[in-house]
């Protein structure tokens, strides 16, 4: 067996063994599969496409390529969220410590940008001396101590996909379901939480551009996890625009901060959405309890405190939290509307392109990012404007700025006609089958 011959063969559209899907899954792994066979294997399976059979033998091999977590000497109900990726997707920001006021543990390992979405950590490393290299006695520590904790996938947690991951980032292979549903499925099993929820984003900011395919891939993840024995559930999402007004790292957490305040825009309604459904799941509550517990942990001011608890335990400055106006910031210039009318769409990756372009992620896995930039939306779907109005403010250090600009301009469309309201939620995947909103 040769990893030229399973090249051939995916090319060739024909069905991989177990013991292929093995071969080259261990010898990437352990570097004797080089990055540009794996490239040739990976674009034949985003081309060709892969069976239940072969995509569960890839979750479970990239499963076993490292170890496994035990989170049972916590003593509680441990819950795990995972988002396919969006534009200004800040919810687990918010999520984590809004979970931890309502007494279930939550232990997040998350991922850095892919594409042109945002990753978690590059956000929380934007918070001065904030760490999410924890060891794992650290991570359990603060998890058990503050109820949550997160950090980057660490070196032992499915090694393979943390080398396959940076690969498809820069090789056109991000948006492939079995690739997804792999690199998902084999962190969330190995991450040790009995509860977990996938928020599958569909639309122009997302890796499934139609809710169909957002569907698809939620159904084969839940079946995955329902077989490995967790109480998991998945929630289709709309990522028509940007999740968030703010788009960028240092932005992110400024609007967290705004949430987790109160402020009831887009960004409150899908984490409170999220929330539920995961309370939920775990047995503890029923949606109009989970409902109430959520809502109590914003009003109160517990979840922003827990929050920057949680800075504060891993190693940051959580006076950034308490007061986000220390942030530093890019220099201000604005996007405006061309014409009168309606918003009616956006192209929401261009909206995240153009904050890469800024310098707020990468074109290639080294590139280092730009803390300070992004941009802040000032206009949804639906919105009416004028000609000359702000669509955008745009927060930059001379870097991209052009191209930026006209990545938004021409990603924002203005219509006469006032579009219908967009939801949030599309459907809801359970082991009992789906939800449709």
């Amino acid at each position: 067996m040769t990893i030229i011959d399973i090249i051939e063969k995916k090319k060739n559209k024909a069905e991989l063994t177990t013991d292929e899907i093995n071969f080259f899954v261990n010898g990437f792994t352990d570097g004797s599969i080089p990055d540009y066979q794996m490239s040739a294997l990976l674009m034949a399976i985003l081309l060709n496409g892969m069976t239940d059979r072969e995509t569960f033998d890839m979750t479970n091999a990239m499963l076993h390529s490292g170890d496994v977590v035990d989170m049972s000497a916590l003593g509680g109900v441990v819950v795990d969220k995972h988002s396919t990726g969006g534009i200004g997707d800040s919810t687990t920001l918010a999520l984590a410590p809004i979970l931890a006021c309502c007494d279930v543990f939550v232990a997040k390992m998350s991922g850095r940008g892919l594409g042109f979405t945002g990753g978690t950590i590059d956000k929380l490393e934007s918070i001065p001396h904030f760490d999410t290299a924890l060891s794992d006695k650290e991570f359990f520590d603060v998890v058990k101590r503050v109820g949550c904790a997160v950090i980057g996938q660490t070196a032992n947690l499915a090694p393979a996909d943390k080398k396959l991951y940076a690969l498809r980032d820069v090789t056109g292979t991000v948006n492939s379901i079995p690739l997804i549903c792999a690199s998902i499925m084999s962190k969330k099993l190995a991450s040790g939480a009995d509860t977990i929820l996938l928020d599958v984003k569909y639309g122009s900011g997302a890796f499934m551009p139609t809710p169909e395919l957002a569907l698809e891939l939620a159904t084969k993840m839940v079946a995955i996890g329902t077989l490995a024995g967790k109480n998991i559930g998945a929630l289709i999402t709309d990522m028509q625009q940007p999740l968030s007004d703010h788009v960028g790292n240092s932005l992110e957490i400024i609007g967290i901060v705004d949430v987790l305040r109160g402020k009831k825009n887009r960004l409150y309604y899908e984490i409170r959405e999220v929330a539920l459904r995961l309370l939920a799941l775990t047995g503890k509550y029923t949606l109009e309890t989970a409902e109430i517990a959520f809502q109590d942990a914003i009003d109160s001011g517990s979840a922003l405190n827990k929050f920057a608890e949680m800075v504060k335990a891993q190693h940051g400055d959580e006076s950034y939290i308490l007061h986000p106006e220390k942030f530093e910031i890019g220099r201000r210039d604005v996007v405006v509307a061309e014409q009168s009318g309606y918003v009616s769409g956006m192209v929401a990756a261009d909206i995240g392109r153009a904050v890469t372009h800024l310098g707020g992620g990468r074109m290639q896995k080294t590139d280092a990012i730009d803390f300070s930039v992004g941009v802040i939306m000032k206009v949804a779907i639906g919105s009416k404007v004028k000609a000359g109005d702000p669509i955008c403010e745009v927060y930059h250090n001379g870097k991209g700025l052009d191209e930026a600009k006209r990545l938004i301009s021409n990603a924002v469309t203005i219509s006469k006609n006032k579009p219908a309201e967009h939801k949030i939620a599309y459907a809801f995947v359970s082991r009992d089958g789906v939800e449709m909103y």
